[in-house]
């Protein structure tokens, strides 16, 4: 196993360090070279392997005395069963129906034979309960019967509108379900569709683990930080009628993995920017590697090995915080076999953005939410974790962060500086509040120079993407038509909404500086491009190269909670190179 020297008490001299700070140091032996992780906790660290709580090992003393309570997420139990659902007995039996499917006859009697099945078990009640209460299968309709003295307690019919055929309907359906749940107190649930005769055995296990992915995460709640709050009691989920065997087992268990990643996701972006720092995330990455050792090596820079790199662009940006920066690098090899592929994910880490000088001020700026500026961070630390659990054969993956803060102080990168990155193009700064990209410059040259044949960077990046897609849809922009229609084909299986936005290169001009190579903002106008035409120019021409601008998506503002978007699509687009 290649050597690992990893770091994260160095750089900290202008932090306070609390007296708890250890530094231990894990030495693995065996015939191959020595496998040496040394990293800082304190005694508040508890990480949680396979989808656990975070650490928050901190490296100054606590701001507002906050730290997260060491909370479990509930263990749920995928299965899948084959047997009659009216026999079924537990809590509640939700039942996936479409408009189609709550077609009745002259005498109001359902036509399909599910739920006809079901209704005269129960005497006609659901067929007139759905009557009274106008239910008609529509997306987001659910109706909720107690049925006492039968298998189920309960039988819930949830809409799924007048079809349902993609990952991102049936995780919604998922979610309605954990929600009736939740309102049921219910501590096991079977979940059936009312019509599956025409689909296939492969979109069978798809569906299962869009909709197991969904009732997860759906009943996943982020009470760390409340002083009180009710723990969440479903235990166990049956899927019925999808067959059973060791393909569906297989894919239970990636959407069990997968889900526990995007939980950990979750966790990150929800963490405040004074319990989650760049040393913080650091640690996370650190975790990953230590738990998954068999697969993953981490190498993590502190500022003055950025600086023998030259990377200037990315400490431009780091310069004025107390918190000092973090370089993050995970590599993932699989246990055995040829590689066939080397992938690289590159996620924007500002762990909390403040503008700089050009202070984020005024209506809608969101600076009090710009904890979640790490997003991209979270979507290619989470992606790790899952690979490190699923360990796909025969591709190479990097995971790589350039974490830090964007803070005000004397010691600032001011509007008008000229910073030069580790490819030695100069970049006038116009805007201080454009500083992912700076840091996403040295970030990508990096990822370039570890050999990587295709990246893909996921960042908080632009309000004018938000401005253009909404809050649900991510940006993508890339010059290879080959790499966007993988990538779209991962999310279609994951569920997560992207579109192609165009890379128009007349836009460029906007970015040229009198003094250097390039400015960093462009103006109001294609501010998306733009940006993304910004990000191209530290991109090796011969590697295929993708942004993923995930302002609008990161954040659910109705829940206000992370989402953990990206991490599905990022591990099935590794997974699909695996394959």
């Amino acid at each position: 196993m290649a050597a690992i020297a990893v770091s994260l008490a160095t750089s900290l001299t202008s932090a306070v360090v609390p007296s708890s700070l250890t530094s231990f140091v894990f030495n693995k032996l065996n015939s191959a070279p020595c496998l040496r992780i040394t990293f800082s906790v304190s005694r508040f660290s508890s990480y949680r392997g396979g989808g656990k709580l975070m650490a928050h090992s901190l490296v100054r003393a606590t701001l507002g005395l906050t730290q997260p309570a060491d909370i479990d997420v509930p263990k749920i139990a995928l299965s899948a069963k084959e047997i009659d659902v009216a026999e079924w007995k537990g809590d509640i039996l939700a039942v996936g129906v479409t408009e189609k499917d709550m077609t009745k006859d002259d005498s109001k009697r359902f036509e399909n034979s599910l739920l006809k099945n079901l209704d005269a078990k129960l005497g006609g009640h659901l067929s007139e309960a759905s009557s009274e209460e106008d239910f008609t299968g529509k997306p987001g309709q659910s109706l909720v019967l107690r049925v006492p003295g039968h298998g189920a307690k309960r039988i819930g019919l949830i809409g799924l509108g007048k079809s349902a055929t993609n990952a991102y309907a049936f995780r919604n359906f998922g979610e309605a379900i954990a929600a009736a749940a939740k309102n049921a107190q219910a501590s096991n649930v079977g979940i059936v569709l009312a019509s599956t005769e025409s689909t296939s055995n492969e979109s069978k296990l798809n569906i299962a683990s869009a909709i197991a992915s969904g009732t997860v995460l759906g009943t996943y709640e982020d009470n760390r930080y409340k002083s009180d709050s009710k723990k969440p009691v479903l235990k166990s989920v049956d899927i019925l009628g999808f067959g059973t065997g060791p393909e569906l087992d297989k894919k239970l268990k990636y959407a069990e993995d997968v889900s526990s990643a995007v939980i950990f996701g979750k966790e990150l972006v929800n963490s405040p920017a004074n319990v989650l720092t760049p040393a913080v995330l650091a640690e996370e990455a650190t975790k990953i590697a230590s738990t998954y050792s068999d697969v993953f090596s981490a190498t993590i820079l502190n500022a003055e090995q950025c600086k023998e790199l030259k990377m200037g662009s990315y400490l431009g940006v780091a310069a004025a915080s107390d918190n000092p920066p973090h370089f993050i690098h995970l590599c993932y090899k699989p246990p055995s076999g040829p590689i066939k592929a080397k992938l690289a994910l590159v996620g924007k880490g500002l762990t909390f953005d403040s503008g700089g000088y050009n202070i984020k001020t005024g209506p809608g700026c969101s600076i009090e939410l710009m904890k979640f500026d790490m997003g991209g961070s979270a979507a290619v630390l989470g992606a790790a974790k899952a690979i490190g659990q699923v360990k796909p054969p025969g591709v190479e993956v990097h995971f790589i962060v350039a974490a830090c803060e964007n803070m005000i102080s004397g010691t600032g990168m001011r509007p008008g500086d000229i910073v030069t990155a580790s490819n030695g193009k100069t970049i006038e700064v116009n805007n201080t509040d454009a500083e992912g990209r700076l840091t996403l410059a040295d970030a990508l040259i990096y990822a370039c120079n570890q050999g990587a044949e295709k990246i893909i960077d996921l960042a908080t990046l632009t309000g004018a993407c938000v401005v253009a897609l909404g809050p649900s849809i991510a940006g993508v922009f890339t010059p290879s038509d080959e790499l966007a229609n993988e990538v779209f084909s991962a999310a279609e299986a994951s569920g997560e909404k992207l579109w192609r936005m165009p890379l128009e290169e007349s836009y460029w001009e906007s970015m040229k500086s009198g003094v250097a190579d390039m400015v960093n903002t462009g103006g109001r106008p294609g501010g998306a491009i733009t940006a993304a035409l910004f990000l191209k120019q530290f991109v090796d021409e011969k590697v295929q190269w993708m942004h993923i601008d995930i302002a609008g998506p990161v954040w659910n503002e109705k829940k206000r909670t992370a989402t953990g978007f990206g991490i599905q699509t990022l591990v099935e687009w590794v997974r699909q190179h695996s394959s």
